[in-house]
């Protein structure tokens, strides 16, 4: 019986965590010499995908058709414009990003700009609209 019990608990428990994941968001570096933008999924299903993204120089100003976005700045600082709106960002604050709202992000320190983005729904890049 103990070992049923053992056995069902952990089966309980892999059902539980599947699909949940953690990671440091301190350890993920960028690759040396990536040129200006670089990005690394961190997890994605239907319903959301999450990436933490490097920006050397910039995010040249784009739009997102059906999903909206959390930006979630790490490290660095920068010049973001989201509409109409221009400010500066720096670690610890958050952009929350409409759907259908252009924004971009110049990065003003020698360091990259490093960010979480969370996206929903999932993100797979069909949706970007560059604006010129």
């Amino acid at each position: 019986m103990e070992k049923f019990v053992f056995t069902i608990s952990f089966a309980l428990l892999i059902f539980v965590s599947k699909g949940q994941s953690f990671q440091s968001l301190d350890t993920i570096k960028a690759p040396a010499g990536f040129e200006n933008i670089y990005s690394r999924p961190l997890y994605a299903d239907s319903l959301a995908s999450s990436f933490v993204i490097f920006i050397k120089q910039e995010v040249k100003a784009h739009k997102h058709i059906t999903h909206t976005e959390h930006v979630y700045i790490l490290e660095g600082d920068g010049e973001m414009t989201l509409g109409y709106k221009k400010f500066k960002v720096k670690k610890g604050d958050v952009v929350f990003i409409p759907k259908n709202t252009p924004h971009s992000l110049k990065t003003t320190s020698a360091l990259p700009v490093k960010v979480v983005s969370l996206q929903s729904p999932m993100f797979d890049g069909r949706d970007r609209v560059f604006i010129e």
